[in-house]
């Protein structure tokens, strides 16, 4: 069983972390008072506003930011400010270890993807494909599903069923596992390295992408597939796949997603909105127990509690 982090309580001091790209300071201070309206405490120093080219400091300096947070007893949890791209670049400075140990929620999606996988897969515990302070997902009246962020971080209980109406069955079925996953391109980058993607089999995978087209698209699963990572998952749950059809109209994303999984053998969902979205986002658990229904009423269950 994947080790819980603790569930944040009102006032919790959350550490905002910089562990990609660089960002804006007005998005980064909306993001922050967003934290507050949620009832939690931002913290952070200014290394968080380190610049080097498209990255948010060194990586070093980056990676240092979450160890202090991890061992800092006051610091509940951490959240990213956003994704781009550097997330991989951190792990080698992290120890699994120290992470399990610290026991706090972390928070992140799109590159963060890289943490994620650190995070669910070498240290084994669980974390949360959630919103962040700028970017594309950021923080702000409408941009997150604020009902499932507050009770997959604070409340010590399943979150169950998950209503995304938007959601539409490509293969039918039912099947159960750990939820694990998240951006496409970086689950691929991460083969190959010490921080792979390798998730047990019969697990539930979760599959979210932006701006790729559906060629892309396909030779992304393709290798998922060809490489034995689609064979290790009992189900797959697909985002809504924001900016992946083909420019000029014609071919969609989800189109060419309905073809590469005409023939899986479990279900397969497609729209969940979470990570990338053209509506709220919703915060997903990685590393829990769900049941993906393929049905006349397709959803997502989550069935274990994601804190203690």
């Amino acid at each position: 069983m994947s080790v819980k982090p603790r569930a944040l309580e009102p006032g919790a001091r959350l550490a905002v972390v910089a562990p990609a790209s660089a960002f804006g300071r007005d998005d980064f201070d909306r993001g922050v008072d967003e934290i507050r309206r949620l009832g939690f405490d931002p913290v952070y120093d200014d290394t968080v506003f380190e610049k080097q080219r498209y990255l948010a400091g060194p990586a070093d300096v980056r990676a240092r930011a979450i160890e202090r947070a991890w061992r800092d007893p006051t610091i509940a949890g951490l959240i990213a400010v956003r994704g781009g791209y550097g997330s991989t670049q951190v792990l080698p400075f992290l120890d699994p270890d120290e992470a399990r140990r610290a026991r706090k929620p972390f928070i992140g999606c799109s590159d963060l993807t890289a943490l994620l996988t650190f995070l669910t897969i070498s240290s084994d515990q669980v974390a949360f494909h959630g919103p962040m302070l700028a970017g594309g997902s950021s923080l702000g009246s409408g941009a997150y599903d604020r009902a499932s962020f507050l009770a997959a971080l604070t409340q010590r209980e399943p979150l169950g069923e998950l209503p995304a109406p938007g959601v539409e069955v490509l293969r039918p079925g039912e099947a159960a596992g750990v939820l694990l996953g998240g951006t496409l391109t970086q689950l691929l980058a991460s083969q190959g390295t010490p921080f792979a993607f390798a998730p047990p089999a019969g697990h539930v995978l979760f599959i979210d992408e932006v701006g790729e087209r559906p060629y892309r698209l396909d030779r992304m699963i393709t290798q998922m597939r060809q490489i034995g990572l689609l064979a290790r998952a009992a189900a797959v749950v697909i985002g809504e796949l924001p900016q992946c059809d083909e420019p000029g109209g014609g071919l969609t994303g989800r189109a060419v997603m309905a073809d590469l999984f005409a023939d899986f053998p479990g279900p397969v969902l497609i729209g969940f909105p979470s990570g990338h979205t053209t509506g709220p986002a919703f915060t997903l658990p990685l590393g829990v127990s769900c049941r993906v229904i393929a049905g006349a009423r397709p959803c997502l269950v989550i069935d274990e509690a994601a804190v203690d």
